[in-house]
């Protein structure tokens, strides 16, 4: 519970915006694989999350092993949806880890790895705005000055100005 706790902390502290969806699962012993997959299967086939984390705080090779399990390593494998594998310590490495698509060293790097800061998202819409801005002014800034150039040509057109360049025409000939 330590880690699912440090887990939301940060993203609170990150990125408030997001929303954790917890599948409850063993994480050790001999029912925790196929708890795991299961739990893997559901957000996958629910397409309800952009991505999913397995993981669990350090522990002994033992303790560990469940992230070790072929048909997790398939269902991981095969799993549409992105993972993360956040399992032990920096120094626990599982078959998990191997065929997800991301290996965070412990579950709280992982919730530092996928949660934005929120100052960055912030700062990066601001500069996007301001880009917005600039463009914009500079596409009226175009815009008015083709229509004062059509304004010029339309305004020199005039009745007089057709038979004019007509008769000059006709007089050429």
């Amino acid at each position: 519970m330590h880690l699912i706790q440090d887990m939301k902390n940060i993203a609170a502290r990150r990125f408030p915006l997001c929303e954790l969806i917890l599948y409850p699962s063993l994480v050790q012993g001999k029912d925790a694989a196929p708890e795991i997959i299961r739990g893997v299967r559901y957000f996958d086939r629910h397409k309800s999350v952009d991505l999913i984390i397995i993981g669990r705080g350090g522990g002994s090779i033992e303790d560990l092993w469940a992230f070790n399990d072929e048909a997790l390593a398939r269902t991981v494998y095969d799993c549409e949806t992105p993972v993360i594998s956040a399992v032990g310590h920096e120094i626990d490495f599982t078959i998990a880890d191997f065929v997800a698509d991301l290996r965070a060293p412990t579950p709280s790097a992982a919730a530092e790895l996928i949660f934005p800061d929120a100052r960055d998202v912030r700062e990066r819409i601001c500069k996007i705005s301001e880009d917005i801005q600039i463009n914009m002014h500079d596409r009226l800034g175009i815009c008015y000055n083709e229509k004062a150039e059509c304004a010029q040509r339309w305004n020199a057109v005039t009745p007089q100005t057709i038979c004019a360049a007509r008769e000059t025409v006709l007089k050429a000939k």
